[in-house]
């Protein structure tokens, strides 16, 4: 027999459970309508995909955290995430990029991000 499970990707947005905030909500709010609505897309676009899309949309940078890569003119978003149970897509942490590689801090903040996930799994249900 085979089983099949329909259900479709989820997206979620990490959030800090001491402050409440949402660091990629935050990157949002200060976007361009135009801009936003490209990352969200992509978003889109990821989440049919599952999870994963090769480059130049997405890139594997450590682990299980990826980057979701979307250019708007001369700026470059990056958008850290991960997928996690229960077909859930996380968003970690985004920002400009505007050096050639990614800052070491910029990458700091999605681990951090992403440790802090794994530790309330139930925030994201």
């Amino acid at each position: 027999m085979i089983y099949t499970n329909n259900e479709e990707y989820k997206v979620r947005f990490f959030k800090d459970i001491q402050s409440g905030c949402s660091p990629v909500l935050e990157y949002f709010r200060e976007l361009r309508d135009k801009e936003e609505l490209k990352i969200l897309k992509y978003i889109e676009f990821l989440r049919i995909n599952k999870g994963h899309l090769n480059e130049p949309y997405s890139k594997h940078i450590k682990g299980k955290i990826r980057e979701l890569r979307i250019d708007f003119g001369n700026n470059k978003n990056r958008i850290f995430y991960f997928v996690f149970t229960r077909k859930t897509i996380i968003f970690l942490h985004a920002f400009l990029k505007k050096t050639a590689k990614t800052p070491i801090s910029e990458l700091k903040k999605a681990e951090k991000n992403y440790q802090n996930t794994l530790k309330n799994p139930k925030t994201y249900e």
